[in-house]
Protein backbone atom coordinates (compact mmCIF):
# COMPACT_ATOMS: atom_id res chain seq x y z
CA UNK A 1 0.00 0.00 0.00
CA UNK A 2 1.20 3.77 -0.28
CA UNK A 3 2.02 5.66 1.99
CA UNK A 4 -0.49 8.41 2.58
CA UNK A 5 1.41 12.08 1.84
CA UNK A 6 2.12 14.01 4.92
CA UNK A 7 0.58 17.57 5.08
CA UNK A 8 3.23 20.74 4.63
CA UNK A 9 5.31 22.35 1.88
CA UNK A 10 7.89 21.12 -0.03
CA UNK A 11 11.21 22.23 -0.56
CA UNK A 12 9.65 23.92 -4.01
CA UNK A 13 6.99 25.37 -2.07
CA UNK A 14 8.88 27.05 0.64
CA UNK A 15 11.36 28.53 -1.81
CA UNK A 16 8.68 30.24 -4.01
CA UNK A 17 7.15 30.97 -0.44
CA UNK A 18 10.46 32.86 0.73
CA UNK A 19 11.12 34.62 -2.84
CA UNK A 20 8.07 36.21 -2.96
CA UNK A 21 8.20 37.10 0.56
CA UNK A 22 11.71 38.52 -0.19
CA UNK A 23 10.25 40.54 -3.37
CA UNK A 24 7.61 42.12 -1.15
CA UNK A 25 9.97 43.22 1.58
CA UNK A 26 12.35 45.16 -1.38
CA UNK A 27 9.20 46.49 -2.84
CA UNK A 28 8.16 47.47 0.73
CA UNK A 29 11.61 49.39 1.31
CA UNK A 30 11.81 50.74 -1.70
CA UNK A 31 8.47 52.41 -0.78
CA UNK A 32 9.34 53.39 1.91
CA UNK A 33 13.04 55.15 1.29
CA UNK A 34 10.94 56.51 -1.25
CA UNK A 35 8.25 58.29 1.46
CA UNK A 36 11.31 58.89 3.08
CA UNK A 37 13.47 61.02 0.72
CA UNK A 38 10.26 62.57 -0.41
CA UNK A 39 9.61 63.79 3.21
CA UNK A 40 12.83 65.08 3.39
CA UNK A 41 12.96 66.95 -0.08
CA UNK A 42 9.57 68.30 0.96
CA UNK A 43 11.29 69.30 4.79
CA UNK A 44 13.97 70.91 2.65
CA UNK A 45 11.51 73.46 0.23
CA UNK A 46 9.39 74.40 3.54
CA UNK A 47 12.46 74.92 5.56
CA UNK A 48 13.78 77.11 3.05
CA UNK A 49 10.45 78.87 2.03
CA UNK A 50 10.18 79.57 5.64
CA UNK A 51 13.72 80.93 5.32
CA UNK A 52 12.61 83.15 2.27
CA UNK A 53 9.39 84.71 4.00
CA UNK A 54 11.53 85.88 7.37
CA UNK A 55 14.42 87.31 4.92
CA UNK A 56 11.92 89.34 2.95
CA UNK A 57 10.15 90.16 6.29
CA UNK A 58 13.09 91.69 7.57
CA UNK A 59 13.86 93.36 4.67
CA UNK A 60 10.65 94.88 4.36
CA UNK A 61 11.07 96.08 8.60
CA UNK A 62 14.62 97.48 7.70
CA UNK A 63 13.04 99.45 4.67
CA UNK A 64 10.13 100.95 6.45
CA UNK A 65 12.83 102.19 8.67
CA UNK A 66 15.00 103.57 6.25
CA UNK A 67 17.02 106.98 6.85
CA UNK A 68 17.47 109.76 4.41
CA UNK A 69 14.91 108.40 2.10
CA UNK A 70 12.02 110.82 0.70
CA UNK A 71 9.65 109.56 2.81
CA UNK A 72 11.32 110.40 6.31
CA UNK A 73 12.84 113.77 5.11
CA UNK A 74 12.23 116.38 7.44
CA UNK A 75 11.47 119.88 5.54
CA UNK A 76 14.76 120.00 2.63
CA UNK A 77 17.23 118.77 5.17
CA UNK A 78 17.39 115.10 5.46
CA UNK A 79 18.41 113.11 8.40
CA UNK A 80 21.98 112.16 7.30
CA UNK A 81 22.37 115.89 5.56
CA UNK A 82 23.62 114.57 2.51
CA UNK A 83 25.10 111.10 3.21
CA UNK A 84 24.76 108.18 1.49
CA UNK A 85 21.93 105.94 3.23
CA UNK A 86 21.43 103.10 1.13
CA UNK A 87 24.24 100.78 -1.27
CA UNK A 88 23.21 97.72 -3.57
CA UNK A 89 25.50 96.06 -6.08
CA UNK A 90 25.34 92.31 -6.40
CA UNK A 91 25.24 90.00 -3.50
CA UNK A 92 25.38 92.93 -1.28
CA UNK A 93 22.45 95.43 0.33
CA UNK A 94 23.64 98.09 2.61
CA UNK A 95 21.34 100.41 4.04
CA UNK A 96 21.20 103.28 7.16
CA UNK A 97 17.69 102.77 9.56
CA UNK A 98 16.51 104.30 11.98
CA UNK A 99 16.44 102.04 15.11
CA UNK A 100 14.44 103.23 18.26
CA UNK A 101 14.81 101.17 21.34
CA UNK A 102 12.54 101.54 24.76
CA UNK A 103 12.70 103.99 26.51
CA UNK A 104 15.96 105.07 24.54
CA UNK A 105 16.39 108.41 22.40
CA UNK A 106 16.33 107.27 18.51
CA UNK A 107 19.94 106.23 16.86
CA UNK A 108 21.00 104.65 13.57
CA UNK A 109 22.41 101.97 12.43
CA UNK A 110 24.29 100.84 9.15
CA UNK A 111 22.41 97.06 8.18
CA UNK A 112 24.45 95.13 5.63
CA UNK A 113 23.26 92.17 3.77
CA UNK A 114 25.53 90.39 2.33
CA UNK A 115 25.53 86.39 0.43
CA UNK A 116 28.84 84.80 0.58
CA UNK A 117 29.13 80.88 -0.42
CA UNK A 118 25.65 80.93 -0.82
CA UNK A 119 24.78 82.33 2.75
CA UNK A 120 22.72 85.25 2.82
CA UNK A 121 23.78 86.78 6.56
CA UNK A 122 22.39 89.73 7.80
CA UNK A 123 24.56 92.45 10.17
CA UNK A 124 23.74 95.79 11.77
CA UNK A 125 25.80 97.91 13.47
CA UNK A 126 25.56 99.65 16.73
CA UNK A 127 22.94 102.39 17.07
CA UNK A 128 24.68 106.20 17.35
CA UNK A 129 23.26 109.67 16.82
CA UNK A 130 26.86 110.83 15.60
CA UNK A 131 27.27 111.11 12.18
CA UNK A 132 30.69 110.93 12.26
CA UNK A 133 30.48 107.54 13.93
CA UNK A 134 28.00 106.77 11.27
CA UNK A 135 30.63 107.70 8.59
CA UNK A 136 32.77 104.96 10.22
CA UNK A 137 30.42 102.06 10.90
CA UNK A 138 29.58 102.73 6.99
CA UNK A 139 33.01 102.05 5.47
CA UNK A 140 33.45 99.50 8.11
CA UNK A 141 30.55 97.56 6.47
CA UNK A 142 31.67 98.19 3.05
CA UNK A 143 35.01 97.22 3.93
CA UNK A 144 33.79 94.19 6.19
CA UNK A 145 35.88 95.16 8.56
CA UNK A 146 32.85 95.75 11.07
CA UNK A 147 33.08 93.36 14.10
CA UNK A 148 30.80 95.18 16.50
CA UNK A 149 27.97 92.96 16.13
CA UNK A 150 28.07 89.22 14.79
CA UNK A 151 25.98 88.17 11.56
CA UNK A 152 23.20 86.61 11.67
CA UNK A 153 22.44 83.86 8.81
CA UNK A 154 19.20 84.35 7.24
CA UNK A 155 19.28 81.58 4.33
CA UNK A 156 21.43 79.29 2.65
CA UNK A 157 21.31 77.39 -0.54
CA UNK A 158 21.33 80.87 -2.55
CA UNK A 159 22.70 81.55 -6.14
CA UNK A 160 22.84 85.18 -6.36
CA UNK A 161 21.07 87.85 -4.88
CA UNK A 162 20.53 90.86 -7.61
CA UNK A 163 18.29 94.21 -7.01
CA UNK A 164 16.81 96.90 -9.00
CA UNK A 165 15.84 100.35 -7.97
CA UNK A 166 12.61 102.41 -8.86
CA UNK A 167 12.99 106.53 -9.22
CA UNK A 168 10.06 108.44 -7.49
CA UNK A 169 7.68 110.30 -9.30
CA UNK A 170 9.58 113.68 -8.10
CA UNK A 171 12.52 112.70 -10.02
CA UNK A 172 11.01 111.39 -13.19
CA UNK A 173 7.16 111.24 -14.11
CA UNK A 174 7.38 107.68 -15.69
CA UNK A 175 9.23 105.64 -12.83
CA UNK A 176 11.09 102.86 -14.69
CA UNK A 177 13.38 100.63 -12.65
CA UNK A 178 16.88 100.18 -13.34
CA UNK A 179 19.75 97.73 -12.22
CA UNK A 180 21.30 98.37 -9.17
CA UNK A 181 25.32 97.90 -9.27
CA UNK A 182 28.42 99.57 -7.94
CA UNK A 183 28.28 103.21 -7.93
CA UNK A 184 24.98 103.35 -9.04
CA UNK A 185 22.89 106.67 -7.67
CA UNK A 186 20.37 105.70 -4.70
CA UNK A 187 19.15 109.13 -3.69
CA UNK A 188 16.13 109.48 -5.59
CA UNK A 189 14.86 105.74 -5.18
CA UNK A 190 11.04 105.19 -4.22
CA UNK A 191 11.34 101.93 -4.86
CA UNK A 192 13.64 98.10 -4.53
CA UNK A 193 13.00 94.88 -5.78
CA UNK A 194 15.35 92.00 -4.31
CA UNK A 195 15.73 88.88 -6.48
CA UNK A 196 17.16 85.49 -4.80
CA UNK A 197 18.12 83.43 -7.16
CA UNK A 198 17.76 79.25 -5.73
CA UNK A 199 19.56 76.51 -7.63
CA UNK A 200 17.43 74.32 -9.95
CA UNK A 201 14.51 77.40 -10.22
CA UNK A 202 14.30 78.59 -13.52
CA UNK A 203 13.38 82.57 -12.18
CA UNK A 204 14.30 84.10 -8.81
CA UNK A 205 12.15 84.47 -6.24
CA UNK A 206 11.39 88.62 -6.22
CA UNK A 207 9.97 91.16 -3.71
CA UNK A 208 9.50 94.80 -3.88
CA UNK A 209 9.98 97.14 -0.75
CA UNK A 210 8.75 100.93 -0.35
CA UNK A 211 11.41 102.82 0.99
CA UNK A 212 10.52 104.67 4.10
CA UNK A 213 7.30 104.46 6.20
CA UNK A 214 4.31 103.32 3.45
Amino acid sequence: MARPRSAGFTLIELLVAIGILAMVAVLGWRGLDSIVRSREVLNAQLEQSRGMQLTFAQMQSDCDHLAGSSAVTAGSQTLLNGRSYLSAEADRLMMVRQAVAEQQPQQLQVVTYRLVGGVLTRRESIGTRDLAVLDTLWQAARDDTDTGNASVVLLRGVDSMAMRGQRSLASNTTPDWITLGAGSKTGDLAGLEVTLQLPGQAAGLSKVFLLGPG
